[in-house]
């Protein structure tokens, strides 16, 4: 299993929100780049970027910070926020993004993320956010009728890298990641999971390790405030 340490950038700093909520950022570092550094220092093998900003508007907007991690660092990078076309996905894979992540669009235009699938093999992801089940768009702020396992049956041989699942009341919260339902998508599809939001324990980390199918592991928050250290859970990771 892989550990993502997620650098949210929203107004150029490292950010982490609560349940998706950009009324309550808590800035945790004006470096970005620093940061992802501190990080790769330490032994992680991917680091998760997220620009915030994009994701409302539609388009990237924090541009220079992800620029200046992709200079900063030698691991590969997944990305998600803004992305919404061809030429979007193709501008951040020509920056030396190993991997985008398409939310929005994932809904509103399936098409969209079979084309780039195809285009861009083993290059492109999805993000499934969700509360009750259901899925949220637009940076989380519209709620939609779509449940993550049909989304995820609808893009079963859609040819994508994997599915970016994210329980967003446990996301920043600091009350556990939504294992069940995480293990719950995983056994519905054969596409690789990476469970998102609400880690904020060594115990959190061991849990999604143990469950079945899950792949990878994002934690943002827990790192930022010291609650989860890094070593130590990629240690318990490499078992």
């Amino acid at each position: 299993m892989i550990l993502y340490p997620a650098i949210d950038l929203k107004d150029g700093h490292c950010v982490r929100l609560l349940k998706g909520d950009m009324e309550k950022a808590t800035i945790f570092g004006d470096d970005p780049a620093a940061q992802a550094r501190q990080f790769v220092e330490a032994g992680c093998e991917w680091l998760h970027l997220v620009d915030l900003n994009g994701a409302f508007a539609g388009r990237p907007v924090n541009a220079q910070a992800v620029e200046a991690i992709l200079a900063a660092v030698d691991v590969p990078v997944q990305l998600g926020g803004g992305i919404r076309d061809i030429e979007t996905i193709e501008m951040w894979l020509d920056k030396g993004v190993a991997r985008v992540i398409l939310g929005t669009v994932a809904v509103e235009n399936p098409s969209l993320v079979r084309e780039a699938a195809s285009l861009f093999p083993g290059k492109v992801a999805v993000g499934l956010d969700a509360r009750d089940g259901k899925v949220a768009t637009r940076g989380w702020a519209e709620e939609t009728e779509v449940t993550v396992t049909d989304l995820a049956g609808q893009l079963e041989d859609a040819g994508i890298a994997a599915i970016i699942y994210t329980d967003i009341d446990r996301d920043g919260a600091m009350q556990g990641p939504n294992v069940a339902a995480t293990e719950a998508l995983a056994r519905a599809t054969t596409i690789p999971v990476i469970a998102s939001g609400g880690v904020s324990s060594l115990q959190d980390i061991e849990a999604l390790r143990d469950a079945v199918g899950i792949s990878g592991v994002i934690s943002g928050r827990a790192l930022y405030d010291g609650a989860l250290d890094l070593g130590q859970a990629l240690a318990a990771l490499a078992k």
